[in-house]
């Protein structure tokens, strides 16, 4: 391994997931609202315990109660005055059902002047729900559609419409309450319907849409939730205003900002990637050949969300494939990586927030006796990464706003 380069990409990762810590866009986004009656919180997503800190902090004891939802692992601690749940992602489960309970329950029953601050951020798709099918379907279709390699707007489009409170339906239950929503992006354009699958935004998908994907992916449904998949979900909302303070773009620039830093000449490529996990590595890795010999460092910056089709029984992510993918294509070289991380610390099912690899890698595996295309098809990145030190690891880290893909050139 490139020790130097390891460290060079440690030191990125660090300095980029710091830059998107949600503290102060909350606090941003409460500068200049006024709450002339109740204030009641709800928070869902994986950055939501830093979220609803951060907005405790800012207005203490004028939040009356709040509810926080977020995945196992990510609750650094009580809140006063508030009642944190963890639960199931990216499939939703008991507590994912118990804890958005909580938070209807909370909100019931409010006026015209009560205000539900509604923290957001990804991964709220599956840790805020209610189902409207049973809760067994539910998990079986969002495995058949996270297995399938749709794109996270297909996914969520199904999702809306096997909800109680997607699509809109949230704030739709807080009515005649007002909703402040205030959220951090994860999804590529930062479309606001999608994010979370949009509990508090008027849905510009429709029952069409719904159709034309179960049937492109051969979803297997029951027939209550195809009939679910025929209904319109809430096209006006007259109660919410939305702000969205952190994004991708923030985190790429961070990236950016901690290379040039470091000596490299930064070069944003895209902070829109949407494309299979091992189709990023393999370009990343193209385009770390072609300049091989330029005579400059380099770093290759790409921000975005891909995707993993699910074919092998291993165990990884989408960083860590991308990473592993681009280890054969740079097989050899010296000076050159590429590593990979989710913002919020975790890479699918894994303690790990993404993978890296370099020029030395492919061969260290190898010695090991295992082959790079094997153990993809297998989608056992993690376990081929830890025998070569090559997952990064993170912990939960409060935020998350898509994933960052580096490519280094050193001179």
């Amino acid at each position: 391994m490139d020790t130097l380069l390891r460290s060079h990409a440690d030191l990125i990762v660090k300095e980029a997931i710091a830059a998107v810590q949600p503290d102060a866009a909350v606090q941003r986004a409460l500068k200049g609202m006024t709450f002339p009656g109740r204030v009641l919180l709800v928070a869902a997503g994986k950055a939501a315990w830093q979220m609803a800190k951060a907005a405790s902090d800012a207005l203490g004891s004028r939040i009356e109660k709040g509810v926080v939802v977020t995945k196992y692992g990510h609750v650094m601690g009580p809140i006063a005055n508030f009642d944190c749940f963890e639960a199931g992602h990216p499939v939703p489960d008991e507590n994912s059902f118990k804890g958005t309970q909580a938070a209807l329950d909370l909100v019931g029953s409010l006026s015209e002047k009560d205000t539900v601050l509604f923290l957001l951020s990804g991964g709220g798709s599956a840790l805020f729900e209610k189902p409207l099918v049973e809760p067994a379907e539910l998990q079986d279709i969002t495995g058949q559609l996270l297995a399938c390699g749709a794109d996270i707007t297909e996914i969520n489009t199904i999702r809306k419409r096997l909800s109680q409170v997607k699509g809109g339906r949230f704030a739709e239950l807080v009515w005649p309450a007002r909703v402040e929503a205030v959220i951090l992006s994860d999804i590529l354009g930062d479309p606001l319907d999608m994010i979370a699958s949009g509990p508090a935004c008027p849905d510009s998908s429709t029952a069409e849409d719904a159709q034309r994907i179960a049937k492109k992916y051969d979803l297997k449904l029951s027939d209550a939730a195809r009939n679910l998949l025929s209904l319109e979900t809430p096209k006006a909302l007259s109660n919410v205003r939305s702000q969205i303070n952190g994004s991708v773009r923030e985190l790429c620039a961070a990236a950016a900002r901690t290379a040039e830093a470091l000596g490299y000449t930064p070069i944003l490529l895209t902070d829109q990637l949407c494309c299979q996990a091992r189709e990023a590595g393999s370009f990343l890795s193209s385009i770390l050949r072609t300049h091989e010999n330029d005579g400059r460092a380099l770093a290759f910056i790409a921000g975005g969300e891909t995707v993993v089709k699910l074919i092998g029984k291993g165990l990884g992510g989408r960083n860590q494939e991308l990473a592993l993918s681009a280890a054969a294509g740079i097989a050899g070289m010296r000076g050159a990586a590429v590593f990979s991380v989710g913002s919020d610390g975790t890479d699918g099912p894994t303690d790990a927030a993404g993978g890296y690899c370099d020029g030395d890698t492919c061969g260290e595996l190898l010695r090991r006796g295992l082959v790079i295309d094997e153990v993809l098809q297998n989608n056992d990145a993690y376990h081929a990464l830890n025998k070569v030190d090559g997952l990064i690891m993170t912990g939960p880290t409060g935020t998350n706003v898509n994933d960052v893909a580096v490519a280094l050139l050193r001179r």
